[in-house]
């Protein structure tokens, strides 16, 4: 039996079943990617923080960078809904599990990222007079975002693939569509592999829009929203010049090196 033998047309017949498991799969990964960026960004900086508090964000993250989907899913689902006497609904489960994970794999993200930042910059915002906190969202953050951005596209894709073990608890994403049309038209190869190309065309499109993203932060782009990041960028300078000025004593005289 030849591989023009299989009923191929069945990934055409069931396309929308397989299309709303994706939009399953990619909702969960998107509301996880939020709530794990958060949650990473505090766990970065924790690390920096006195103990206790740097104890508290390396124990949480060597625990949860080592425990599988799998596991962290059916802990959810099954044992925190125990403990809390909260029934889970399997999307909220799947939200959970994944902001577990990868908010450990997000604050080391962003550790490195913010330990890219030269130090530098930081001074030269206290010379300014800027608060720390001012310093940190105004020019460590973005900064860090910046080198960052790649990595978090990556963890991104491993979000998407990874909902496809929710399977456990129920949810309808690609590959629970996919065993249960298998069950129905015997047809594993077909459909199975029909999954792994919707899987590998995910992983391109969101490759993609994390590049795009990339080169707009890196590089603004031109027309209405590149003459808007320019005006932005000429306000921010006038600004700064005028804290220089107003902290700059006024002595009326000029320095002259002997």
């Amino acid at each position: 039996m030849s591989i023009f033998d299989y009923n191929w047309g069945l990934v055409w017949e069931y396309r929308e079943a397989l299309l709303a498991g994706l939009w399953t799969a990619a909702a969960v990964a998107i509301v996880g990617l939020v709530i794990s960026l958060v949650f990473g960004l505090l766990l970065a900086v924790l690390r920096s923080a006195p103990k206790p508090f740097n104890w508290i964000a390396v124990a949480y993250i060597n625990i949860f960078r080592g425990v599988p989907a799998l596991v962290s899913v059916i802990w959810v689902y099954f044992g925190l809904a125990l403990v809390l006497g909260i029934r889970f609904t399997v999307f909220q489960a799947g939200v959970i599990a994944l902001s577990l994970l990868y908010s450990a794999f997000f604050a080391e993200i962003f550790r490195s990222a913010l330990q890219a930042v030269p130090s530098g910059h930081t001074e030269a915002g206290l010379a300014l007079g800027m608060r720390p906190h001012q310093i940190f969202f105004s020019v460590t953050l973005p900064q860090a975002v910046k080198i960052a951005l790649p990595n978090i596209g990556s963890m991104f894709i491993g979000m998407v693939k990874d909902t496809s073990t929710f399977t456990v608890i129920g949810l309808l994403e690609v590959v629970r569509v996919t065993q249960n049309l298998v069950a129905t038209t015997f047809q594993p190869f077909v459909l199975y592999t029909a999954a792994a190309i919707i899987y590998v065309l995910a992983a391109f499109a969101i490759d993609f829009v994390f590049r795009m993203i990339e080169n707009a932060y890196v590089r603004p782009p031109m027309g209405i929203v590149g003459r808007g990041l320019r005006a932005h960028q000429r306000r921010e300078i006038v600004a700064l010049a005028a804290r220089v000025k107003a902290v700059t004593p006024a002595t009326g005289t000029v320095y002259t090196p002997k």
